[in-house]
């Protein structure tokens, strides 16, 4: 492997990011909000007599007034003597949101009647430690807004500052902005609209390069059953912070339909119908919103897709995931998009690898570009740090060093996410079988990590009959998290015994995973909060289905998913349950959960159901102490092996009704509650992957096929004692 070590020197002399993909993350506040009516990331209050337009306590969304299509946020007050009112921006909810770059907050504003800077609201700013600047007028050292204009809102960090000085140093630190608070000013008793858009930090002290933005070159159309993908190329521009798109139906002028970030060079436009035809050109801007000449015009068509040719679209949509957006150095997935661009994710990256087989295998890429992008995934992870053979949970894109993202003890090797690696890792090894050069390198350089994991080493913790999520260069095994199911990690205890230099017995199998010791008893009753399946086995029926297997009701689907997307369950069982069958019933469970709907959310039904970990999906499991009306997409859609009828009603009811929140240039968003008016406007790496390569398993069983088909799987199943149906 000493030649994969010389290649990682010229790899890490790339740069870590695209220039657009830093500053749109790192300076974009607001731009858009994918819900409609209102800004999920938002919180409203009012005390009378004043007054403020709120919808359920979140700040409404225009569609008829914008700086950038297709909306903005509306501010709609009367200030009243004795009254108040506040409007919260929280920016710092989002799970893995990046710090920002700048010194100055910067947004537009427009208002129909125009207002003076005496009469605006007042605003200030809080980090995610807490510290707070002053308060401040809103309009900044503008004296006031002109009527129906758009201005550009300048307010420099240091401006923010009070009439007296505090009683101790501001602590407020820019780079962690958390929330934006704008509240009631002078009480003039008149009413307001204000609208806000394209909310950023910049840096006052930069330059824009004079130089004009050229168009965006090579605009490519086509047509699905309800939406048309625009992709195109960025034609070398630099400092591009959006692309937009403009579209003409019906023979009617081109108007301005929406923007895209500038690390994006693919739009999905939902049309809601088939047989619609569309006509499109783009246009690129920078910071300064400043736009290029428009691009040609392109026209597409939708058409009705059958069953089959939905499932394809949507593989690969999500497939673009790990190809369109991975790390540029690292070749892997991303945590979460938008996200922090640096933060590489094990576990989902070994998922990515099980999708990049099936891009191949589907035409989605040809086989030199899997192989390539292969290559280079294994030469970052030969030069990553590994702790006794094992990967942490994240590593830096940038370098292969740790991020202990959790917590000072997450510094180390996390054994789950190795396994979750390591599952795609043996599949690509069968896959990539032919006899070059580069594929026997791939195959070479997979069985020398395979060896060199220490299974055996992470017994180490209180009980040698248990496995250890996690050991610390410093701490050693100080967070004692023993693996114990029924939970995702099934395959950990699979690949340790079926390790061929460092397995840990077959027993470990029934005293580890299916323990049923006062240790592991009172781990289920801790996270299950029940006696029911605490010994591992449960026997209960659930909306009539029986489970032998699982904590309570089954648990989160991803359960479901993680262990099985390489590990084939089908016609075979251990002495405890038939893990198909035993999925299947779970995914059942999940699906008349969301029929019955005991919470009476809104949304849930027959075809919209999935209780499964997510942004905000509570505990995701289907129990009324853990909904909270979110549904998760990839949980009913990576079901398909066990519920294909099911989980194709779920598929074309997120697709083709509620498509124009739920789809974008990576298939589905992670996820959506309609009681609170909320479409995720995230894509989670572990999730877009589990969607690709489960349906693959239901369609043409290939990931399970080639996983299964490494010589050390079945006679570690057989020393467990599995046995053929």
């Amino acid at each position: 492997m000493n030649s994969l070590r010389l290649s990682v020197v010229a790899l890490l002399l790339l740069p870590s990011a695209t220039l657009a993909q830093i500053d749109y993350d790192h300076h974009v506040l607001f731009s858009n909000s994918v819900a409609e009516k209102s800004f999920y990331y938002s919180q409203t209050s009012v005390v009378a007599p004043s007054e403020l337009e709120q919808v359920n306590a979140r700040l409404p969304v225009d569609a008829t007034r914008y700086l950038t299509p297709p909306n903005s946020l509306m501010l709609k007050w009367r200030s009243a003597s004795a009254g108040d009112w506040r409007v919260s921006l929280n920016l710092g909810e989002r799970y893995g949101r990046v710090e920002f770059y700048g010194n100055t907050l910067s947004f537009w504003c427009y208002s129909d009647e125009g207002i003076s800077s005496a009469n605006s609201p007042r605003i200030f700013l809080m980090d995610s430690a807490g510290g707070a600047t002053p308060t401040i007028a809103l309009l900044g050292s503008n004296s006031a807004l002109p009527a129906k204009q758009w201005i550009h809102i300048r307010l420099p960090f240091n401006s923010f500052v009070g009439i007296a000085k505090d009683t101790q140093d501001s602590r407020f630190q820019p780079a962690k902005l958390a929330t934006i608070s704008i509240l009631q000013g002078l009480d003039d008793n008149k009413p307001h609209t204000l609208y806000l858009d394209e909310i950023t930090i910049e840096d006052a002290n930069s330059r824009q390069s004079s130089k004009p933005l050229t168009a965006p070159s090579s605009l490519q159309a086509k047509g699905y059953d309800r939406h048309i993908d625009l992709s195109w190329n960025a034609n070398g521009n630099r400092n591009v912070r959006l692309y937009k798109i403009y579209r003409s139906m019906d023979g009617k002028p081109f108007e301005a339909l929406a923007t895209q970030r500038g690390d994006r060079t693919r739009y999905e436009d939902f049309l809601a119908a088939s047989g619609k035809s569309a006509k499109y050109k783009i246009s690129a801007a920078n910071a300064d919103y400043a736009e290029s000449p428009l691009t040609q015009e392109i026209v597409a068509a939708t058409r009705e897709f059958s069953d089959d040719e939905l499932l394809t679209m949507v593989q690969e949509a999500s497939f673009r995931y790990y190809w369109e957006g991975p790390h540029p150095n690292a070749g892997m997935s991303i945590e979460i998009q938008p996200g922090d661009e640096n933060l590489i994710a094990l576990g989902s990256s070994g998922f990515g690898i099980m999708a990049l087989v099936v891009g191949v295998e589907r035409g989605f890429i040809t086989r030199e570009q899997g192989v390539e992008r292969m290559q280079k995934i294994l030469r970052f992870l030969d030069h990553a740090d590994r702790f006794h053979g094992v990967w942490p949970h994240f590593l830096d894109g940038r370098t292969g060093k740790t991020i202990s993202y959790f917590g000072r003890y997450d510094n180390g090797g996390d054994l789950v996410e190795t396994a979750f690696l390591m599952q795609g890792l043996l599949v690509a090894r069968q896959y990539f079988d032919r006899n070059s050069t580069a594929e026997n390198e791939i195959r070479s350089t997979i069985t020398g990590f395979w060896k060199t994991v220490e299974w055996d080493w992470y017994r180490g913790g209180p009980d040698p009959n248990f496995l250890y999520w996690h050991w610390s260069p410093d701490a050693g095994f100080y967070i004692q998290h023993p693996l114990i199911g029924w939970n995702e990690t099934m395959i950990v205890y699979l690949l340790a015994i079926a390790s061929p230099t460092h397995p840990v017995p077959p027993s470990l199998y029934h005293t580890g995973w299916a323990s049923q010791s006062e240790t592991a008893v009172r781990y289920r009753q801790g996270w299950g909060r029940t006696t029911q399946g605490d010994h591992y086995t449960n026997g209960n029926s659930y909306y009539g289905h029986k489970l032998d297997v699982g904590v309570g009701n089954g648990g989160e689907l991803f359960f479901t998913h993680f262990s099985f997307m390489g590990f084939d369950p089908r016609g075979k069982h251990d002495r405890y349950t038939n893990y198909f069958e035993n999925n299947r019933n779970i995914a059942l469970i999940s699906h008349d959960y969301a029929v019955e709907n005991p919470m009476h959310f809104a949304g849930y039904g027959d075809n919209s159901w999935g209780r499964s970990a997510g942004v905000n999906a509570a505990g995701g499991r289907p129990l009324a102490r853990d909904d909270n009306g979110t549904i998760t997409c990839h949980a009913a859609i990576a079901s398909f092996p066990y519920t294909p009828d099911e989980s194709m009603k779920a598929l074309k009811h997120f697709y083709r009704d509620l498509g124009g929140q739920l789809w974008g240039v990576y298939g589905f968003r992670d996820g959506f509650n309609v009681s609170e008016n909320w479409f995720d406007d995230v894509y989670m790496g572990l999730n877009q992957a589990s969607i690709v390569v489960m349906i693959e398993n239901y369609r043409t069983g290939l990931i399970w096929n080639k996983f299964m088909s490494n010589p050390e799987i079945q006679p570690a199943l057989n020393s467990i004692g599995f046995q053929t149906d």
